[in-house]
């Protein structure tokens, strides 16, 4: 392992599941049976979400992979259970096919509630699902660094992801529609740079004595050293379809800040980008997912994407067999094959013509390891 320890690169990842009645295919109101049920079984590991058509899930910190890939399979395989018995299907997509958001209800919360009277039918209409890696950190300096770093890649690793082609019955021709909904409100996107974890601190403490937020959960951004735990908190990607697909995410993450560590500690970095030029690519992501081009800056040149995935995947190969993560990320190779979720609804659709069938494949793919 030479003198580098890899064991603080601790996982934990969150994802936001779909409540679906099985007859209808309609996103389902569960007034929370799901998360209560849930919590008998799983503790903190299930809570309540904004919407009450939204469960989200949270693994335990995991050491590796490994663990994050058990977590995650049983997670999905219990609320999946609980759900059916309570005469419901879940599902995992960035967004549902057609579901409208002014029939869903709002979970009863304070927060919720502080919430939706702030930001109105930005957060009334904001009936997306996500997925959130946390990546344990030596201590907050070098999570900054790793942030500021780390922004570079997010486009190429939510292209993966995308998993949102649908928004209230219609194809929206963007491979992840859910940003577009996210996009409304404030605080979202890339982040900025930082050039030290107090300058990052500062812009909070102003952001929370100016009343903006009060606290600095309410920065939404796709990437964020995590206000109250030692991690970086990758928030950019749709949820993934099955199992395999939120893990092989979770090892990219991973592994790209294990690198970024390995660099600094050999005083070498790699090139910071402007947030301006990130977005770019950000957007091309989520139009094309992994078929259309993003901006290589260093060459500034358009590149297939598929192309710099697999750059991507050369700059942090590495680390990977101390991380133990090889056979994780060996499956970007499957998600070339087969598409991006996104990639799979859209097969679905253009086979049936039907979204409700798009539905059934979403809900039988959930358990998919």
């Amino acid at each position: 392992m030479g003198n580098l320890s890899y064991k603080q690169f601790t996982l934990g990842v969150e994802e936001e599941y779909m409540v679906i009645d099985p007859i209808t295919k309609e996103l389902a109101s569960h007034e929370q049976r799901i998360v209560l049920e849930g919590q008998k079984l799983l503790k903190d590991k299930v809570k309540a979400e904004m919407h009450q058509a939204v469960v989200e899930v949270g693994t335990d910190i995991c050491r590796d992979i490994d663990e994050a890939f058990k977590d995650v399979a049983t997670l999905r395989g219990t609320i999946s259970e609980i759900a059916g018995n309570l005469g419901f299907w879940m599902g995992a997509s960035g967004t549902h096919p057609f579901s409208h958001w002014q029939s869903q209800l709002i979970t009863d919360h304070v927060r919720y509630n502080q919430i939706v009277n702030e930001l109105q039918e930005a957060a009334r209409s904001n009936l997306i699902f996500g997925l959130h890696v946390h990546v344990g950190m030596e201590d907050r300096k070098m999570a900054i660094h790793i942030a500021n770093t780390a922004r570079y890649f997010l486009p190429h690793v939510y292209a993966l992801s995308t998993n949102s082609p649908f928004w209230e019955g219609r194809e929206t021709g963007y491979k992840s529609y859910r940003t577009k909904v996210f996009d409304k409100f404030p605080r979202t996107g890339i982040p900025d740079y930082f050039e030290s974890i107090e300058a990052y601190e500062n812009y909070v403490n102003l952001l929370i004595k100016t009343n903006c937020i009060d606290n600095a959960k309410k920065i939404w951004w796709d990437l964020r050293v995590h206000p109250f735990f030692n991690t970086v908190e990758f928030r950019i990607c749709d949820v993934p379809m099955t199992v395999a697909e939120t893990i092989t995410i979770a090892a990219l993450f991973q592994a790209i800040c294990a690198k970024i560590y390995k660099l600094r500690s050999k005083n070498l970095n790699f090139m910071i980008y402007e947030r301006a030029l990130i977005t770019e690519n950000k957007w091309r992501a989520s139009r094309y997912g992994i078929d259309g081009t993003l901006i290589d800056f260093g060459k500034e040149t358009e590149v297939n994407t598929r192309l710099l995935i697999y750059e991507l995947l050369d700059f942090v190969d590495d680390v990977l067999d101390e991380l133990g993560s090889r056979h994780m990320i060996e499956n970007v190779a499957k998600i070339f094959e087969n598409g991006t979720g996104a990639d799979r609804q859209l097969a679905v659709y253009q086979q049936t013509n039907s979204l409700v069938s798009v539905v059934d494949y979403i809900h039988e793919q959930f358990l998919t390891i």
